[in-house]
Parts: structure tokens; sequence; C-alpha cells
């Protein structure tokens, strides 16, 4: 758990490591709470260093999710602290309506996730981001590298209305103009197979 203090030491440094290596943050407004951040594009292994100096400058807090197995002794405790989230993969509802459940136990949760899911370039995004999203009841923020200007930074906050078709057209008008390292590698911004429907969370 991170102290005002710990905070405020490392978004100075976040900011001073980008501006060392060249990089420049850009974050209009801080985001929501709890929220889905995503990650666009993904097509070099630069972007996770890239991703953890937006974090750190930012102060996003941000968690991310991995299968339970990782999650054991002796590194469970030392994951959990760095924001790792395990998620059961054969619990009946699938991950789903497990992240849906940790956005509504928490009072702040910012989950970071990339849709490509692979540096390599793919025919179309995984939605379980869009649908955490809708069945949580929180926002999806735009976050980037755009390498060619050398600026990290978040984009617009939009709600998913539950019509992917239009909201993925407002993913590909933001993302069009971001380039990532490898610009030959940019997945194609369309949704994949729908993920099966979630379980209503036990409140």
């Amino acid at each position: 758990m991170y102290t005002p203090r710990m905070s405020a030491a490392l978004q100075t440094f976040g900011n001073a490591l980008a501006r060392s290596v060249g990089w420049r943050v850009a974050i209009e407004q801080p985001p929501p709470a709890k929220c889905v951040i995503i990650g666009a594009h993904h097509t070099t292994g630069w972007d996770l260093p890239a991703g953890l100096l937006l974090a750190w400058a930012g102060d996003l807090h941000l968690r991310w999710m991995a299968k339970d197995a990782l999650f054991r002794f002796p590194l469970g405790g030392l994951l959990k602290a760095l924001g790792g989230i395990p998620v059961h993969r054969h619990a009946r509802g699938g991950f789903v309506d497990q992240m849906a459940a940790a956005f509504d136990r928490a009072s702040a949760l910012r989950l970071g996730l990339t849709p490509e899911g692979t540096r390599a370039e793919i025919s179309h995004w995984k939605t379980g981001f869009y649908y955490i999203a809708l069945k949580a009841r929180v926002p999806i923020v735009m976050a980037y590298a755009d390498y060619p200007s050398r600026v990290l930074g978040l984009g617009p906050t939009m709600s998913p209305t539950g019509d992917i078709e239009a909201d993925f057209d407002i993913f590909r008008g933001f993302y069009a103009n971001i380039t990532g390292k490898y610009p030959e590698r940019h997945g194609v911004i369309r949704p994949g197979l729908p993920v099966a429907p979630a379980a209503p969370v036990q409140t």
C-alpha cells in the first residue's frame, strides 16, 4: 500500500526518469478512481517500461491480473504488493465475473490491460477489458505510448454502452493518431469473439 509520501516520491522519480530518456508525460486529468486503463499499440517489449514510467509519473497505482498459480509462496505476497490480482482460470463465471466482483469490493481500482495481448500483429483485439468495464459499470481510459513524438499519456475516458461496434469506433478513432515502436505490428482494432456472458455479481 502506497503512502502519500511514497506516491509523491515515485511520481517525482517517474517524471524525472521519463525526461532523462527523452520522453514527455501528458496527463490532462487524473483517471477515475475506478476504471479500466487500456494501453495500445503493443508492438515491443519496451512498452512495459514505458507503461511503468506512465504509471509512476501519473501516480496511477495500476493493478494487473495474472493466473492464480503465480501467486503461491514465495512470490505471492510480492506480486500482490506490486499490484497483481490473482484470477482463478477455472472458476465458475470466468475472469470477467471475478474482476467485476473485485471492482465491486474496492473503493479504488485502476486495472491496466493491453487488448492486443501480444507484441505480434493480430487480426482483432481481445474483448475481456470491454466486458469487465461493462459488467463493473466503470469507464475505460485510453493510455498510449506514441514513439515518434516520444509522448506517454492518457487519452479520452469513455463509458462502454454495450454497443461494442460503436464503442470500438471510438477506440479506432483515437488510436489512429498513435504510433507504436513498430507500426507494422499494430493489431487491427476490432472486437474478437465475445466472451461468455457473465453471471450476476453477488453483493
